[in-house]
């Protein structure tokens, strides 16, 4: 099937779309602050930079489009060569397909290499994917993403919770006098 935009139209429409402030990323930010999740959006200092970082939690949030990250997109080998396997929710373009399997593959690798390279660090990574965050699944996502901030900040910072001594209160020793010399 051919591109039914001219090439100038299809420059424009590309030109149009930017990784920040995507619609899936603004339905995350707006959950987490209505449920009392503070963030720092787009933190240079931390690799891959993050769309979301929860520095309290210690986890960076990925929000990536299915297409520009290749979400669930297979490749098979035949004949020494890679074949392209669609997903149901990302479909590779076939004008031009091979810079759009390279690039793809490229962004996947990237990606990778920023999760290690965090998880290493001892960085919750989490990965939401735009079709995870449409409006009927967004809550039920979301929630999923709740779970895991309370387990990796259990597990993460558990030992700095207080231990207090129980202390039996027959064993400390007697300030006054005894209770029956009163009122005598």
């Amino acid at each position: 099937m051919t591109d039914i935009m001219t090439p100038q139209q299809r420059h424009y429409c590309m030109s149009r779309i930017h990784s920040k402030d995507t619609t899936p990323e603004k339905r995350v930010r707006q959950w987490l602050w209505k449920h009392g999740y503070r963030y720092r959006l787009n933190v240079k200092g931390v690799p891959g930079k993050p769309d979301i970082v929860m520095r309290k939690y210690r986890t960076a949030i990925f929000v990536n489009g299915c297409f520009w990250h290749g979400h669930d997109v297979q490749c098979t080998m035949y004949n020494e060569k890679c074949t392209i396997i669609d997903s149901k929710c990302c479909r590779i373009p076939n004008t031009n397909r091979e810079f759009w399997v390279n690039k793809i593959f490229r962004n996947q690798e990237r990606d990778q290499k920023n999760y290690e390279i965090l998880t290493e660090n001892g960085w919750q990574v989490i990965v939401l994917w735009e079709c995870q965050l449409k409006p009927k699944k967004l809550e039920q996502t979301m929630l999923q993403v709740e779970i895991q901030l309370h387990d990796f900040y259990i597990k993460t910072f558990n030992h700095r919770s207080k231990t207090y001594i129980h202390i039996e209160e027959e064993s400390l020793p007697m300030v006054a006098e005894e209770p029956e010399e009163y009122g005598q």
